[in-house]
């Protein structure tokens, strides 16, 4: 029955961006030719994206550079997105923490890679390639936090909007700084900046480069809690016990949950609801499903 709906939607390109894993926004029909961009990230090296699956299906991805304040060089983001690939490919998975090494989240990308990338069509196919990427991850079916300790800058600021919340320590800083630096956001933070706070408050937030400590991050709907502890240990397993609220249940119900809301955001109406049923008919009737069942009454108490 399931799989009989599943054939009979009609879906759109959007939709299938959003059902099918390892799609991405853009491709050669957009001039994309992410080979070559790869061969040139590849030249910038230094730093490591390191990701580590737990048990209870909690992934934690770590923004490893700490000599530059987890700056981004090519290889970590050619990294990233062979992370990204893995975590789409983890069944088992249902939450993902990202942070950065060393109590800083990250200060955007390496100058050193973007001096060398000077060219508008470098920028372009650079902007592209972490579109692509920061979109693949914030569509898994995996429900992400961003970890913000100390500095997120930058691309930095950029990545904690691809998360679907944000946990803040006491002392650390969001700041958008690309206007000081003749830019503006390039892996898709405006856009998604907007949609978190409202278009107004983004548009000071971006034009005025504000500094957004804690106390403000939270007022504006930025984050979604301020971490009592900023030792590195205790702020991650205040991540971890925050997080875990929400990812109790099998992970094929998790998944879904998440899935369903990313179109709901993403989908016309019409859409969505089209995708929340093909999600329905992979789960009514299934283990979870009748576990539930037979333990009904329970959930009165």
């Amino acid at each position: 029955m399931a799989a009989s709906l599943l054939k009979t939607s009609s879906m759109s390109l959007r939709t299938k961006l959003l059902h099918q894993t390892g799609l991405s926004l853009y491709n050669t029909s957009h001039g994309f030719h992410e080979e070559e961009v790869k061969k040139k990230l590849q030249q910038f090296p230094g730093g490591s994206i390191d990701l580590q699956k737990e048990d209870n299906g909690i992934g934690i991805l770590t923004l490893n550079n700490p000599s530059k304040r987890n700056a981004f060089s090519g290889v970590m983001m050619l990294q990233l997105l062979e992370r990204v690939i893995e975590l789409e490919n983890w069944t088992e998975g249902k939450g993902l923490i990202v942070r950065g090494a060393k109590n800083t989240f990250s200060s955007g990308s390496d100058l050193n890679a973007v001096k060398a990338l000077g060219t508008p069509e470098d920028g372009v196919a650079l902007c592209m390639f972490m579109q692509n990427t920061l979109t693949r991850l914030m569509r898994l079916p995996l429900i992400s936090v961003a970890l913000v300790q100390g500095w997120a800058l930058g691309g930095g600021a950029e990545f904690v909007t691809a998360c679907d919340f944000r946990l803040m320590t006491r002392e650390s800083t969001i700041r958008f700084v690309h206007k000081e630096m003749g830019i503006i956001p390039s892996w898709g933070g405006a856009t998604r900046l907007a949609d978190i706070i409202g278009s107004k408050q983004a548009l000071k937030v971006l034009s005025g480069a504000l500094k957004l400590d804690s106390k403000l991050a939270l007022s504006l709907g930025m984050v979604d809690e301020v971490l009592q502890s900023s030792d590195e240990a205790e702020s991650l397993k205040e991540a971890q016990e925050w997080l875990n609220q929400f990812i109790q249940g099998p992970p094929e119900v998790i998944r879904a949950l998440k899935k369903t809301v990313s179109s709901g955001k993403e989908l016309c109406f019409e859409e969505a609801l089209q995708t929340e049923r093909d999600l329905v008919g992979t789960l009514w009737g299934g283990p979870a499903n009748l576990e539930a069942i037979a333990r009904k009454g329970k959930f009165c108490k």
